[in-house]
């Protein structure tokens, strides 16, 4: 592979539209969900930090061995975008299904763009 090719990982820039707003108003239930995803993605969870937006709506990151989720809810909107970055083997079909069940979204899109130079 030349220098000036080289693919580090994959970045995933999802949307979950038409979700629960209840499910992505508070830290507790979007950490619960962030952290089931990742941890049956095999990925290796080393730290995790979520805000509390008043009244509602949720920041977070959950920093993985193979990089990173995270995510920023509008539940006024019923509307997450989550960002995964992996340059490991995730199992990103079970991470989306994660999100979609834990937050209700009646529809998910993602777009893929590779990571390197």
């Amino acid at each position: 592979m030349d220098k000036l090719d080289q693919e580090f990982g994959k970045h995933y820039l999802i949307e979950m539209i038409e979700c629960d707003s209840e499910k992505i108003k508070f830290v507790e239930s979007v950490r619960q969900t962030m952290l089931r995803a990742a941890e049956k993605s095999n990925a290796t969870i080393l730290k995790h930090f979520f805000h509390q937006f008043k009244p509602t709506g949720v920041s977070g990151i959950v920093v993985i061995a193979e990089s990173h989720l995270s995510i920023h809810t509008w539940p006024e909107k019923n509307y997450a975008a989550i960002d995964i970055f992996t340059c490991g083997k995730m199992d990103i079909k079970t991470v989306l299904d994660e999100f979609k069940k834990g937050f209700n979204a009646k529809q998910a899109t993602y777009t893929i763009i590779p990571r390197g130079f």
